[in-house]
């Protein structure tokens, strides 16, 4: 007696099969197949979107950086506390007394000028005429500057002017502050015509200039400015020496690509009979710092974007899932016509795999248009890295392969006549 089915030829389904199937089953369910892809969609969108700007934003920084850290060159006095200043120099400070001007005679320099923190007695006390309150209620920096420093901070100015050089060659007392400085003393811009005045300690600057920012030296924290001569003239000298909170510094804006110049000359010029009296610092290299932003950066978001893509895994999956329960009464009609539960697993296997690939392409399209509309609108220029745009619907293909294995195993092990029941 021959086996059951001798004769017949043995079922089998080829991969031209597979494919027609998985398209079908696809086109006939668009409203299934769109939310399984969705989620692919979503995780590879999110994967090319997140790296694209992060390599845009690092290459963002790192531009300004080049802009501002690389055109940035700072000398501070190192000689020692009550040392005698050498000949031709300012004793005062430690730095010649036309210092800005012998700068500014260097190649290469745009503006450059001599500037310290003040000592104050503990318990200072700022105050202003005009303010609604009396009394700062924070910490405010006491710094002197020369006019070549005032240039070279480049301060963004919400009102009034900088610091003169008139006002410094007449030891004025005038004082240019921050915005959170003048709005912890009570003085709005709108009052500067009226000549407010901040006391330090009873001793009275009219504010002649309001500003919210600057490139160089008080970027942070609230600051007031006091010309150099003022401050030597009620304050005294600066103290010499590196590590003292009270040095003379010399701040130096050079034009792009010539800080390394003006670093090798500034030292000889100020003080050609003891140039090693001055320690100067050039601006850090732009590529380690470029290297260290991207590393980062791009090391943080890509685990959000794997986060993106895991998510977008487990709705395949779950989507599937409940596709196969929905197709019981189709999986057993398969079954009992000869497919093999290989069969039935290659197909919703293909299914899943193909919506993986098709929500990858859509993700990747979507992550590039991201990345160009928003560096457009921030006027900034597109950095997509090949490495991980190119493989983008490759990894929706893996996504798809892989969450839709369960759910394909799960609908190989149907039993027939189970099935038949929900028929």
């Amino acid at each position: 007696m021959g086996r059951p089915g001798a004769g017949l030829p043995l079922p089998r389904l080829t991969v031209r099969d597979t494919a027609a199937e998985a398209i079908a089953g696809i086109v006939q369910r668009p409203g299934r197949a769109g939310l399984t892809m969705l989620g692919t969609v979503l995780g590879v969108g999110a994967f090319v979107a997140v790296l694209g700007l992060t390599a845009t934003g690092a290459g963002q920084i790192s531009r300004q950086f080049s802009v501002l850290e690389d055109t940035t060159v700072t000398v501070a006095d190192n000689g020692p506390a009550n040392d005698v200043a050498p000949p031709g120099t300012n004793p005062r400070i430690g730095f010649p007394a036309d210092a800005d001007v012998i700068a500014d005679h260097i190649k290469g320099v745009v503006a450059a000028g001599v500037w310290w923190p003040v000592a104050l007695p503990e318990g200072t006390n700022f105050s202003a005429s005009l303010a609604l309150s009396g009394e700062a209620s924070q910490t405010v920096n006491l710094l002197a500057v020369s006019p070549g420093a005032v240039k070279a901070m480049v301060p963004a100015m919400v009102a009034g002017s900088p610091l003169s050089t008139y006002e410094n060659d007449t030891a004025q007392h005038v004082a240019m502050i921050d915005t959170s400085t003048a709005s912890a003393l009570g003085i709005s811009p709108a009052r500067l015509p009226s000549h407010p005045a901040v006391f330090v300690n009873g001793i009275a600057y009219t504010v002649v200039g309001i500003y919210s920012s600057a490139q160089r030296v008080v970027s942070g924290g609230s600051a007031m400015l006091i010309p150099e001569d003022t401050a030597l003239a009620d304050y005294g000298n600066p103290q010499p020496g590196i590590g003292t909170q009270e040095e003379a510094q010399m701040v130096i804006a050079t034009k792009t690509g010539a800080a390394e110049a003006v670093s090798r000359e500034i030292a000889a010029a100020e003080l050609p009979t003891d140039p090693h009296r001055l320690v100067v610092t050039p601006p850090p290299n732009p590529l380690k710092l470029q290297g260290e932003v991207n590393g980062d950066l791009a090391g943080l978001f890509l685990i959000l974007a794997l986060i993106s893509l895991l998510i977008g895994a487990v709705g395949i999956a779950n989507t599937t899932l409940v596709a196969v329960l929905e197709r019981t009464g189709e999986i057993g009609v398969r079954r009992a016509v000869g497919a093999r539960p290989r069969h039935i697993a290659g197909q919703f296997l293909a299914e899943s795999t193909a919506l993986g690939t098709l929500g990858g392409l859509i993700g990747t399209c979507i992550g590039v248009g991201i990345v160009v509309i928003f560096a457009a609108a921030q006027n900034w220029t597109v950095v997509l890295n090949p490495v991980y745009t190119l493989p983008a619907p490759l990894i929706g293909t893996v996504v798809g392969l892989l969450a839709g294995a369960y759910p394909a195993l799960r609908a190989a092990r149907t039993s027939p006549l189970a099935a038949l029941r929900h028929a």
